[in-house]
């Protein structure tokens, strides 16, 4: 922010002792509000210029004064260009600090990145965020600190060079050096996105640097299990229990909906009767604090009743014995393999079989699905929904049912006016004949 005035001078301060030498101060003016410093330096006051503000003459003694005071003031001068630069208020008390070396670090990023990060664990706790949030922001940090590195052999900046430049690179970086596919790639743009934005906000930046950054997610088709690969996946006998385990852990959530962090986190007594006076899951979702409510299908809980008295439940007071999410991901792929199921399985493939092949396909209404997915919008569930292949097939079986009936209803139509027509032919040679007679 500019100031409308703006001054500074060099004096010679008064002092009690009978003395030639005094102090040399420093008073810089802002808005017509003085402050003042000294500059630790003595002089003798019948060489001083009060007017100019310097020593007179031309001893070595006088121009090296004169040159550090010179120094001191374009110092002074450069700092409140700077503050001005970054729209930051400029205050005598803000330049007599950074004369005394009182200034405050500059912001950055990894500083704001940090602070950001520290405030969500701690409103983790108080259930603001889930804990999964806070780790892909901690995961967002480390990829721009290594790409600071990598690009500029730095691990930290300052925010103003941040640019356009900067954020187009970072992009480039996560999709080539990284590997990272593109939705990905840009939910950790995302994240930094924020950060950037706060800074904008406190006024450590005064530009947005990704004002011109474009950015588009590819729409990936997530397919849910099919009747049939369920079915595979349900009957397969494994020969280790370590896949038994995780397939039966997934099959619960492919009749349940629960996401992972869900299930891994269910305890006994979210197992309740209902109000139908059938057993029930009551609990709430981790991510969003919503309620969950399902009713509990047979096969639920047929495995249910098979982990009962495994250690770890009765160690856990778990309803099941979940292993870590990486743990569980990586034996899909095993189990995937054995079945011969082609499409990829992870655990959020078994919430999406429970919205669509398990419930949609089966005509269960999609506001009672989204109630019992913990959504918050319909939309949300509509993504969800049975595949184009099986919605196709349904409406076209109704559409030949629709066919037929209206051709057999047109050919019984036509039946009717024929016999109709010979019935009518037949009175008029009754009628003819009596003529005749």
């Amino acid at each position: 922010m500019l100031e409308s005035s703006f001054g500074i001078i060099f004096f010679l301060k008064s002092s009690a002792k009978i003395t030639n030498e005094r102090y040399v101060y420093l008073r810089i003016t802002v808005d017509g509000i003085p402050k003042e410093t000294s500059t630790k330096r003595k002089w003798d006051i019948n060489r001083w210029d009060q007017k100019t503000g310097r020593a007179t003459g031309n001893k070595e003694d006088a121009k090296a004064l004169n040159f550090f005071l010179n120094s001191f003031e374009m110092k002074i001068k450069k700092y409140r260009d700077e503050l001005s630069e970054n729209r930051a208020t400029v205050s005598s008390i803000k330049l007599i600090d950074y004369t005394l070396g009182k200034t405050t670090l500059k912001s950055t990023v990894m500083q704001e990145f940090q602070y950001h990060n520290d405030q969500m664990l701690a409103l983790v706790h108080k259930k603001e965020y889930a804990i999964g949030t806070h780790v892909r922001y901690e995961i967002s940090k480390k990829h721009v600190k290594e790409f600071m590195l990598f690009k500029y052999g730095i691990v930290d900046m300052e925010f103003k060079e941040l640019n356009f430049e900067f954020v187009k690179d970072y992009e480039f970086y996560l999709k080539t050096v990284k590997n990272i596919s593109n939705n990905a790639a840009l939910k950790y743009i995302s994240n930094f996105k924020k950060i950037v934005l706060i800074a904008v906000d406190k006024e450590i930046i005064s530009a947005d640097p990704f004002k011109r950054f474009k950015s588009k997610k590819v729409k990936i088709p997530k397919k849910p299990l099919t009747n049939h690969e369920l079915s595979l996946l349900e009957k397969h006998k494994f020969s280790t229990a370590r896949l038994s385990v995780v397939r039966d852990v997934f099959v619960f959530q492919c009749y349940t909906g629960l996401a992972y962090i869900d299930v891994f986190n269910l305890k006994q007594s979210d197992l309740k009767v209902g109000v139908d006076g059938e057993n029930w899951i009551m609990s709430e979702r981790q991510k969003t604090g919503s309620a969950i409510n399902i009713p509990l299908l047979p096969k639920a809980i047929e495995i249910i009743e098979r982990y009962k008295s495994h250690p770890l439940c009765i160690e856990r007071d778990s309803v099941l014995p979940v292993s870590s999410n990486q743990k569980m991901n990586e034996y899909l792929k095993e189990i995937a393999d054995l079945c011969g199921i082609l499409s990829a399985l992870n655990t959020h493939k078994a919430r999406r079989t429970f919205g669509s092949t398990v419930t949609l396909n089966n005509n269960v209404p999609i506001h009672v699905v989204k109630e019992m997915l913990g959504h918050q919008s319909i939309s949300q569930t509509e993504q969800y929904a049975i595949t184009e292949q099986v919605s196709i097939g349904r409406e076209m079986q109704g559409l030949k049912q629709r066919l037929a009936d209206k051709e057999n209803k047109s050919a019984t139509i036509t039946l009717d006016v024929i016999e109709k027509m010979e019935k009518e032919l037949l009175e008029m040679k009754r009628k003819l004949a009596n003529y005749n007679v």
